[in-house]
């Protein structure tokens, strides 16, 4: 069996389980479903993980999809965009869709309407979808069709609009992050959180310090540029909140790797929504202190060496930011890109054996 047999297998015996499991009944997060996520990682990645026998320590936590009970269609979707309790319902509508019209069509068409929500559900709604992407770039298969269909049904139900970035400042990626005010009660879920950025005086300038510029070309870099950012900022504001913050440079590199199969014209957009899920994450559970980690990685392969240890730990977010880091240190260079994702591997504690 080659590895992509194992990541289609891996896809398939993962089909009937819900995004989220443990939660409650007033629809507070419980934790996500990273399976998906991680395996894609373990299997393009080449990591000695055996997948099979890591997911039989895994589906026990999961909890199946709930049964579909209305119809979602062309007519009321918007009534059903943001409700969780629709989650059965969105992922019958994604397959339906998926099976009707290209894939690529469906992203593209749809793409406009999720990335405002972009940071609900802890971002994992468009991380699930990136990494399903990537697996569209190599196999048209059926089971990675279901794969996007779960990721965009778990955006859709979990999405929660916040103020996007209107690209008109003036500010880099690094300088921008920078610059983020620290939202003063960092308690709850991050739905919670999120209620409260509108009453964060500073956060509408924050917000749109970015400059996002109109060229293609541009836009891309700019988006490496904050990837790169976020991945270097872990290593000063990682310590304040391990998980969550992983995921502010691992949502924009999500969004990177789909734009390829957008149109250009759905660049900028794509760009000033991944700027706002980073700041919005790092406004929501970064500290005031500064808490930066020396940099202290050695060895001829740093590259292959985090993924080695991302392989040791097989922790979901190690797993996932080792790979965010690793294109970054191959885009720059900088070492401390790998130095951030160890630290990632030395705070957040690895799966019981």
């Amino acid at each position: 069996m080659s590895a992509l047999d194992d990541l289609l297998a891996a896809y398939e015996r993962l089909h009937g389980a819900g995004p989220e499991f443990g939660g409650d009944e007033e629809g507070n997060h419980g934790l996500t479903n990273h399976g998906p996520m991680a395996v894609e990682v373990m299997v393009r990645r080449g990591l000695d993980i055996p997948v099979e026998k890591w997911l039989d320590g895994y589906v026990g936590r999961l909890d199946e999809l709930p049964t579909a009970s209305r119809r979602i269609d062309a007519d009321d979707w918007r009534d059903a965009l943001g409700d969780h309790r629709r989650i059965a319902d969105w992922t019958a509508y994604f397959r339906a869709e998926l099976h009707r019209a290209p894939w690529h069509d469906v992203l593209a068409t749809w793409w406009p309407r999720l990335p405002p929500g972009i940071a609900a559900g802890s971002t994992h709604g468009v991380i699930r979808v990136g990494h399903a992407v990537r697996t569209l770039m190599i196999t048209d298969h059926p089971h990675v069709h279901n794969e996007l269909a779960n990721g965009m049904a778990f955006w859709a139900a979990r999405w929660r609009p916040i103020p996007t970035a209107r690209g008109e400042g003036t500010l880099t990626p690094a300088t921008a992050l920078d610059a983020l005010p620290r939202l003063p009660d960092q308690t709850g879920f991050i739905a919670h959180r999120i209620s409260r950025l509108g009453t964060l005086p500073e956060w509408p300038g924050a917000v749109d310090s970015l400059r996002v510029p109109d060229d293609p070309d541009a836009v891309r870099a700019t988006l490496t540029q904050l990837i790169d950012a976020a991945t270097l900022r872990y290593l000063a504001v990682g310590r304040d909140a391990p998980v969550l913050l992983v995921h502010t440079a691992t949502a924009p590199n999500a969004v990177l790797h789909c734009l390829p199969v957008l149109p250009q014209q759905l660049w900028r957009p794509s760009l000033a929504a991944a700027w706002t899920a980073t700041a919005a994450i790092t406004v929501m559970y970064a500290g005031h202190a500064d808490h930066t980690t020396p940099t202290t990685v050695t060895g001829s392969d740093l590259a292959g060496n985090l993924l080695d240890r991302a392989a040791t730990h097989r922790d979901e977010h190690v797993l996932k930011f080792a790979d965010t880091a690793t294109e970054s240190y191959a885009r720059t260079g900088d070492r401390a890109t790998i130095a951030a994702a160890h630290l990632a591997a030395d705070l957040i504690a690895a799966p019981a054996a």
